[in-house]
Order: structure tokens, then sequence, then C-alpha cells
């Protein structure tokens, strides 16, 4: 067994209620890490640690948050911002010769709000913390259709590229302080969120991944873990697709 280095170690989880987010947080309380939670909605602590009801949207509540994460555990050593929401919709829908709907700018809005600016608000918040420790590692949710986009999806697409570029800023703005700072970019996961979906479109996105399958949160939770690990100690910078091969498939 590879030995990452995070025993003891505080972690900052967004979005960890359910999904990938709950995944993470537990396989890093399996590494022995004391696991700070946030989520808009309720959810549970991990062994060791807490869990905060914390809206990444507001920039008062995630420092609030962040102020008791470091009183009663400790400076985090590695934040994961996995907190993300779906507001689909076509750009324009356009049918008999006349537009039928649009994206509104509550469906953009709403969307970046969480995505992108939620990564902005918990990494300014956490980095000078980290800074102020000796080190840290920083690990932001991005998505395979940042690299290729994605039918429906202009907000998603625009604030998961949006992310992809923030890591790269942040990779050279805080490498002189000892952080690293990289994304993962999932493909199709099965989520609850995913298993909703019709069978009819399920059965596309399995055709169009490589493996042939869905991928699970545990994926994704362990892609995480390795890169905090002090086995990606010379990683930063860099976007890890956890995609069964969406990408180059595509």
């Amino acid at each position: 067994m590879i030995e990452t280095g995070l025993s003891n170690k505080v972690v900052l989880v967004t979005g960890a209620a359910a999904g990938i987010g709950k995944a993470t947080a537990k396989r890093f309380a399996a590494e022995g890490a004391r696991v700070a939670s946030w989520d808009v909605k309720p959810g549970e602590a991990e062994p060791n640690g807490l869990f905060h009801t914390v809206n990444v949207t507001d920039p008062a509540s995630v420092e609030s948050a962040v102020k008791d994460v470091v009183d009663r555990l400790g400076p985090p050593y590695v934040l994961v911002n996995n907190a993300g929401i779906l507001r689909d919709g076509q750009l324009i829908k356009y049918k008999d010769g006349a537009v039928a709907g649009v994206m509104s700018d509550e469906q953009f809005d709403s969307l970046v709000s969480v995505n992108l600016k939620g990564v902005f608000h918990c990494t300014r918040a956490v980095a000078p913390h980290m800074i102020q420790a000796g080190g840290g590692v920083i690990l932001n949710a991005s998505s395979v259709v940042a690299l290729y986009g994605n039918f429906g999806q202009t907000n998603y697409v625009a604030a998961k590229a949006g992310v992809i570029g923030m890591t790269k800023v942040w990779a050279r703005e805080l490498g002189r302080y000892k952080i690293r700072v990289n994304a993962v970019a999932p493909g199709y996961i099965a989520t609850d969120m995913t298993k909703q979906m019709p069978e009819k479109i399920l059965q596309v996105m399995r055709e169009h991944t490589p493996l042939g399958r869905f991928g699970q949160p545990e994926d994704i939770a362990n892609a995480y873990v390795w890169l905090a690990s002090d086995a990606a100690s010379f990683i930063t910078g860099a976007v890890l697709n956890v995609d069964g091969g969406v990408v180059p498939g595509t």
C-alpha cells in the first residue's frame, strides 16, 4: 500500500453531503485525515472531523466556516473544491421559425456563482492559512466537458473551463509557498443525479466511454487522494482526466 502522508492532515471538502464529495470525504478519512465536510445541504461528519452547512456563494459564510475549521482542527493542508450544481439548457431553442426558449440569466449566473465563484471564494479564504502553515494542496473539480464542450451546457462548460484556468494561475502564484494546485476532470460518473436520467441517454453515455461503463464516485475520490499525497509531490498546474477514455475517444 502506498503511503500517502495524509494521516492527521486537515482536509476540507466542499459539496460533501453526497456523491463524489461524500466519497472523497470518506476516502480521506480512511487515510487518517481529519476531514471538514461542507455542503449547503445537511450531512454527516466523518470520524474525527466536522460538518458545516456552508453556501460557497457567500464569502462571509465561507470565511466564518474556515475560521472554525482552523480553530477546531487546524489549518487545512488539502482543499477539495468539489461543490457544484447543474442548470442545463440550450443557449437558443429555435422551433417553427421562431425562438422557443433561451438560457436565462438566472440559469447562467446561479451555476457560475457555485461552480466557479465558489471555488474562488473557498480558495481565497483557505490559501492564507496554507501559506502560514508552510504549504498545502488545492484540488479543483473541473469536467471533461470543459475540454470538448457539451450540448445544452453553456453555463457548466464555461464554469468548468474557468476552473481549469484558475488552477493554472494559482499553480503559478502559490507554488513559491509550497502549495500545489491541480484539477480533476471527471467523465460520466454514476451518482444519484446520473441514475435519474432516462436509460436511453445513459446508454449513449456508456457507448461514448471507451471503457464501456460509468465511473464510480470512489474513482474520483481516489484521484483526489493521490494528487494530495506525497506520491504526487512534483505535480502542479495539471488537469487529470478520470473519464474512462472519453476525451481521447471523442
